[in-house]
């Protein structure tokens, strides 16, 4: 099953991106996953296009019309479409590796990339977006916002990456920060190897990693480990 993604944006010359490159460009290449580029300014209004007014109530900058996206999602998206719908927004639940993990088990994703000051509010509740952040700060707008959460998606998707079982032991799979890793040379600038992982014991390696993801973990996101200690829910589920 190839992941579609479809992504509606007032800057389509940003698509694919980075996407297009690495990993993620050779499995776009070989069809693992596919990519439609909608420019919601072809459903603008008037001569120029317009796609945003000033905000309700006054205020400053502008918002992106309620009846201009609608339509452009309308265009590409089809009601009966399983595909969830993202807008991508700072004031959106935080994406993380879960819905990452989720999403690239399924039928692929809708990403809509707003602009200006935001959308129509009442556009949200009428096509049914969920609103995703990728952290708590503003971007220019949701661009570069989808791509990380497809750069995030479209490696975990079947084939596209090499070590098989290698994505299960990086940071965030496990509620756990990745453990450090070491390579030659075997000792750098008076500082060796652990000796633990030159030993040849695999049970001893593990823990050691195990030791050492929990320690990093404990000493820079603590919060990992109390909502490591939570009941899981459906990603999806906001």
């Amino acid at each position: 099953m190839t992941f579609a993604a479809t992504v509606l944006t007032l800057m389509p010359e940003m698509f694919p991106g980075t996407l297009g490159a690495s990993l993620a460009g050779e499995a776009l290449a070989k069809g693992t996953w596919s990519l439609a580029v909608k420019d919601i300014r072809d459903h603008g209004r008037g001569k120029h296009r317009a796609v945003d007014d000033t905000p309700a109530g006054g205020g400053p900058g502008m918002v992106i019309r309620a009846d201009v996206l609608a339509e452009a999602i309308d265009a590409v998206v089809m009601p009966d479409d399983p595909r969830p719908r993202f807008l991508l927004s700072p004031r959106g639940r935080v994406f993380d590796q879960a819905l990452a993990r989720e999403l690239a088990g399924g039928p692929g994703a809708v990403f809509i990339c707003g602009r200006f000051e935001g959308v129509d509010e009442r556009v949200i509740a009428a096509r049914g977006l969920t609103e995703l952040s990728i952290g708590d700060y503003v971007l220019s707008g949701g661009e570069l916002a989808a791509q990380v959460v497809l750069d995030a998606v479209i490696r975990l998707l079947p084939g596209v990456m090499g070590g098989a079982g290698s994505d299960l032991e990086e940071s965030h799979e496990d509620g756990l920060l990745e453990y450090p890793h070491y390579t030659r040379p075997r000792t750098f600038e008076g500082q060796d190897i652990p000796a633990v992982l030159t030993s040849g014991n695999h049970g001893e390696i593990a823990r050691w990693r195990r030791a050492e993801a929990e320690k990093l973990t404990k000493a820079r996101r603590p919060d990992l480990l109390s909502r490591k200690s939570q009941p899981r829910k459906n990603p999806l589920e906001g």
